[in-house]
Parts: C-alpha cells; structure tokens; sequence
C-alpha cells in the first residue's frame, strides 16, 4: 500500500506541466527544483511551499533564474510577492490548472505560509 502512494504522489507531483527551475546558489553553483508554474501572460508564477525553501534564499543573493519547459529554457527575474493576497491568488490558479493532483498534495504540506514567485522574462 505504501508503494501505491509513493506512485501517486510522485505522479502528482511530476505528471503535469512540471518546469525545471535553476536558481545560483550562494558558491554561484546551480540549484535545480521542479517546480509547478502558472502563466500568466509573459510572466510565470511558482510558488514556494514555505518560506525556508532553499530555492527561495537563493533568490536574496541573485534574482536571475532560468526555467527549462518543454520548448526550451528561458531566462527570467524573480520577484518574491509575499502575503496572503498574492499566495492565496496562486494557489486558486494552482488548484486549477493541477486539480487533483494540488489536493493530493496538499495532504502532506502545508502552504498556510507559502510565498507567490512572479517570473518576468529577461529580453
């Protein structure tokens, strides 16, 4: 039984439009964390699920990030959106767009304090 729920969450996690986020670290090495995006016109949004995530603190030191999707990879600039208004506004869009797969989710972690992440594109 524990095996069928690793497979389901790992294809909820990883069965959906699933982008590879790459981040610098603080030694300038590459962080690189699926992530789950919401488009919204150029712009992409992610979300990090707590405020902690490594990815997240990466951004403090350097803002610029690449996102490699199906089509490519692309450069953008983070801009954390924290509060409740931003967060709660991407997570209506993530529930949305992953439907189940959101709810499974969301059974193993807590976003009460997630922070909303805009990703503008760099011309």
């Amino acid at each position: 039984m524990a095996a069928l729920g690793a497979a389901v969450t790992w294809y909820a996690l990883e069965g959906h439009d699933v982008a590879n986020l790459r981040t610098a670290r603080a030694d300038g090495a590459w962080r690189q964390t699926h992530v789950w995006v919401v488009e919204e016109g150029d712009s992409l949004w992610i979300e990090a699920a707590t405020p902690e995530r490594a990815w997240l603190l990466d951004l403090q030191g350097n803002p610029l990030v690449e996102v490699e999707r199906i089509g490519g990879v692309a450069s953008y600039r983070a801009s954390p959106a924290p509060g409740p208004a931003a967060r709660d506004q991407l997570r209506a869009a993530l529930r949305a767009k992953y439907g189940w797969a959101d709810a499974w989710v969301g059974l193993f972690q807590d976003t009460s304090n997630a922070v909303a992440v805009r990703l503008d594109p760099i011309d």
